[in-house]
């Protein structure tokens, strides 16, 4: 078969097992199969496909009709105008999360910010923006997981940061030097225990450790709030990601340590609450 009738092929069967975007998704697998760009696909789409290549273009087409990510298939995610590579291990970066990175990119600026601390940091997507887009910055990425770890040094690597970046296997503070940051910033896990077993087929493929925030969705937000102090300076920031329901929750959470001040919520593209900004006094 062509380029043009295995792509249409491929959208067709996404379609009929009710996959979104399956446009998209059929040429994207494509690229990925012959690792051309999508100009490529556009001015050779007659070209017959080798057997090898057809093979592997509806092996992959299969596991997107199974529920597997198509970022876990192509191991690519764009983030902060970036490649970056992911696997099973790590939660896919989203644009929701670019809200907090800019803000955190923001404060740095203002405050002439550069040793972060970065909790939870999975694929390294905030750890790495931070050290491409924050002159002279220092960053320590922290996560739980050594194979999400392993998958953010090599993030951090293809993106050229690796000297800017440590990274620390802990449970959140535990294996952390009691230094102190001029930030701390993280996208903890936030979903409701309940809810994890509700979501789309395809984020339940991700790891649970990512998702899971346990009963309320908010022990992560209690674990940290109670300990960044320690690792904070005096007028340090504190920067969360959140979910769209947890702005109140969350600032409840700050103003109940009473060491808090100017509590702000952002939010993100498509108007939902998303990020919550916390200084220490």
């Amino acid at each position: 078969m062509t380029i043009r009738e295995t792509i249409r092929k491929g959208m067709i069967i996404l379609k009929n097992n009710n996959i979104t975007e399956p446009n998209i998704k059929a040429r994207l697998i494509m690229q990925y199969v012959l690792n051309k760009p999508r100009e490529y696909l556009l001015v050779y789409d007659k070209s017959i496909l080798m057997l090898r290549q057809e093979v592997n273009y509806f092996k992959a087409i299969k596991k997107l009709c199974q529920g597997i990510p198509i970022q876990h298939i192509t191991h690519r995610q764009e983030f902060m105008k970036m490649t970056f590579y992911v696997d099973e291990n790590v939660l896919i970066p989203r644009q929701d999360t670019e809200t907090l990175v800019e803000e955190v990119i923001k404060i740095s600026k203002k405050m002439g910010a550069k040793k972060i601390l970065d909790l939870c940091t999975g694929s390294g997507a905030i750890a790495v923006s931070l050290a491409k887009y924050i002159e002279k910055s220092q960053i320590t990425a922290v996560d739980i997981s050594k194979k999400a770890l392993n998958v953010a040094k090599l993030n951090a690597k293809n993106n050229e940061v690796e000297n800017k970046i440590t990274f620390v296997e802990s449970d959140l503070f535990n294996n952390i030097k009691k230094e102190k940051y001029d930030i701390i910033v993280s996208n903890p896990p936030y979903i409701k225990k309940e809810v994890l077993k509700s979501l789309d087929k395809e984020v339940q493929k991700e790891p649970k450790l990512a998702l899971d925030g346990g009963y309320d969705g908010l022990d992560f937000y209690r674990k940290i709030i109670n300990k960044a102090e320690e690792y904070l300076k005096f007028n340090g920031y504190l920067c969360f990601e959140i979910g769209y329901d947890q702005k109140e929750d969350v600032e409840d959470l700050l103003k109940n340590e009473e060491k808090y001040t100017n509590i702000q919520c952002i939010k993100d593209l498509c108007d939902n609450d998303r990020v919550i900004i916390a200084k220490l006094n």
